[in-house]
């Protein structure tokens, strides 16, 4: 880990950093500035000459980086990112709870819940630290960037690891909402479990038949709609990336407006247009701190709205 960054949080989200490597005993310094090492280190959309125009690289002590600084070795080197003018995602990030502790959000479709590839800005978390002057603001669990509704965040480092803990031992009581076609036939209430896995570098996940079940969700429909759709009511059990769309996509209903299931559609990531109609819609657990119950609902509500053309 490297030591205390000598610059502050800029737009709610915290420097970059690199280290200098070492070399081999006897070989000679493969750069011979600062400069050179940065210039080959980092990807042509780090915008290295701007920063080192600009002398926005920083050394420990806070002294700026010179190009022409001699290249040394196990040298730490913090930075501000080259951010991309970001269009504003729609519809309202909502803080619905905020205490000592934690901060509850209903976050809107289409907004990332941390800062990561060409939406930095516009994520829950950036957005919120700036907000609220919590610059440790960080979440105890994640929801996927096209899921909307519940997510719950802790204000210091210090509460990090006691709410963290609750998502992963499975303690929080989840209840999810979608939008899905009716299936004639389908006998619900239901209880899905399977053994659902993600490969890295592929954007969907598969069941694995005949391993043992790694993802159980209870499904219920609450409501039939007009255009043969109904709003289901999704109870996870466990966390499975994209277990909540797989399970609903193996009984034949796959959730409105999915970019990935049951075929990936290429939609831009600045296309706002369709919402995945799925909600987190409510959590519920015991404080790990207190004990005291914690109730929280979102205020959004099935089918979402999407932007306008």
């Amino acid at each position: 880990m490297p030591p205390r960054s000598p610059l502050p949080p800029r737009h709610g989200l915290d420097p970059a950093w690199l280290r200098t490597p070492s070399r081999v005993r006897g070989e000679p310094e493969p750069w011979s500035t600062m400069g050179a090492w940065l210039r080959a280190v980092l990807p042509p959309e780090a915008e290295v000459e701007l920063l080192l125009a600009e002398r926005r690289f920083a050394y420990e002590d806070g002294g700026r980086l010179r190009a022409d600084d001699p290249y040394r070795q196990h040298v730490f080197v913090w930075f501000h990112r080259v951010l991309r003018d970001e269009p504003e995602v729609p519809g309202e990030l909502a803080v619905l709870h905020r205490d000592e502790r934690i901060v509850v959000a209903d976050k809107p479709p289409f907004m990332s819940t941390i800062p990561r590839g060409r939406h930095v800005r516009q994520s829950v978390v950036v957005l919120l630290r700036d907000l609220l002057g919590l610059p440790e603001l960080t979440p105890a669990h994640r929801l996927d960037r096209v899921t909307s509704g519940l997510l719950v965040l802790t204000t210091e480092r210090r509460w990090r690891g006691a709410y963290q803990s609750l998502f992963q031992q499975r303690a929080v009581r989840k209840v999810y909402r979608a939008i899905a076609p009716l299936v004639p036939g389908l006998e619900l209430p239901v209880t899905v479990e399977d053994h659902l896995r993600k490969r890295h570098g592929s954007w969907q996940a598969e069941v694995v038949p005949g391993a043992a079940p790694n993802a159980r969700t209870h499904i219920e429909l609450e409501e039939e709609l007009p255009g043969g759709l109904g709003r289901y009511r999704l109870a996870p059990e466990t966390g499975r990336t994209h277990q909540l769309r797989m399970h609903l996509l193996g009984l034949g209903a796959p959730i409105v407006g999915d970019p990935l299931y049951p075929e990936i559609r290429e939609v831009d990531v600045d296309d706002f247009r369709t919402p995945l109609q799925l909600l987190a819609s409510g959590l519920a657990f015991d404080d790990p701190v207190d004990g005291g119950p914690r109730r929280f609902a979102s205020r959004r509500a099935l089918p979402l709205a999407g932007a306008a053309d």
